[in-house]
């Protein structure tokens, strides 16, 4: 990592955005800017140097923050209020479009965005507990991961931003896996689900005209070798040592695939084939307590951890056996759990 790049951690019940410099192996804080309680979620618009950040308090709502690169500092330049808080936001189209998915609402939409400004979104799509949602490079095919109805909803979006179900509508899930988080291959031949419940990474082909996706296999995306069970909506998985599946990421060119876990606080790498096929597990790292979002540096090689329960963030270095191994460590806020390299 010759370059310094600019890394932002949400910190959810500090209710502030972390600026990070990370250079030479080394983290760097440079600033932190308040966003309001419970933010979790962010998406990117590099070109414009915008950050839309979905926060809970005073109300639900998505903020708008113009960022300085120069200082890492943030500052609000607009806010849209929603009906409930968003759990994940997406931005496509070259930052025209913006996706959200409601956890505790059960719903998704898309605004169409003009210099910032979130105008109202045409349609809307429901499933219990969407978790995430995500777009294939054009923007023409999106994703979304209904934890509650073990189902990701596949849509068309239209010119208008509009939803248009694919056929069919939804790709099923195992019954009780709990669909968190999605990510796309470089390629768009297959996108990748971690579960929640299960703690499992799954598999689906993508078809690149239809956009359509097809479950291929599933292999586990956590340490098994910890006696972790099987965890259910509404239980707490800390008090009954259940799974407790968080975020995943492509990493290494594509090679790997990268799973957070955060009952046990483990990262687990699955190797990943040349068409995209899951093998089997590499290795089980210990990392932050509560990994609930890492972020995959520039160079493929590195990952930044958010920590939910420590407050900190920690910088690791691929091994070459699969594992990651801690190269540095910082402070910053109660609640980290949202990364993102800008």
């Amino acid at each position: 990592m010759a370059d310094m790049n600019l890394a932002l951690v949400g910190n959810s019940t500090a209710g502030t955005i972390s600026a990070f410099a990370v250079e030479d192996d080394r983290l760097t804080l440079r600033a932190t800017s308040e966003a309001g309680e419970g933010c979790s979620t962010f998406a990117i618009d590099r070109e414009r140097d915008l950050v839309y950040c979905a926060t809970k308090k005073p109300s639900p709502a998505i903020l708008t923050l113009r960022l300085d690169r120069s200082t890492g500092q943030l500052a609000e330049v607009g806010r849209r209020e929603v009906e409930h808080t968003m759990a994940y936001l997406w931005l496509a189209r070259e930052g025209t479009v913006l996706l959200g998915a409601s956890y505790h609402g059960g719903w998704g939409s898309a605004w169409p965005v003009v210099d910032g400004v979130l105008g109202n979104p045409p349609s809307r799509i429901e499933n219990a507990n969407l978790h995430s949602v995500i777009t294939d490079r054009a923007g023409e095919h999106a994703y979304f991961a209904s934890l509650g109805d073990d189902l990701v909803a596949q849509v068309a979006l239209a010119a208008d931003a509009s939803f248009e179900p694919l056929d069919p509508p939804v790709v099923e899930a195992p019954e009780g896996a709990g669909p968190r988080h999605l990510v796309i291959s470089e390629d768009e031949r297959n996108v990748y689900l971690l579960t929640e419940f299960t703690g499992e990474a799954i598999r689906f082909a993508r078809d690149l005209d239809t956009g359509t996706l097809t479950m291929q296999e599933r292999v586990p995306g956590h340490a098994t070798h910890r006696e972790l069970t099987v965890s259910r909506y509404g239980a707490d998985p800390k008090a009954e040592h259940l799974i407790w599946g968080a975020d995943l990421h492509l990493v290494d060119g594509g090679q790997l695939l990268v799973c957070s876990e955060r009952t046990e606080s483990t990262l687990t790498t699955v190797s990943v084939g040349p068409e995209g096929g899951l093998g089997g597990v590499l290795a089980d790292s210990d990392t932050e307590s509560q990994p609930r979002g890492f972020a995959v540096t520039p160079d493929g090689r590195h990952l930044l951890v958010a920590g939910e329960a420590s407050g900190a963030v920690g910088l690791y270095q691929l091994v070459d056996d699969g594992s990651w191994t801690l190269i540095d460590r910082a402070e910053s806020g109660a609640g980290a759990n949202w990364v993102r390299f800008v």
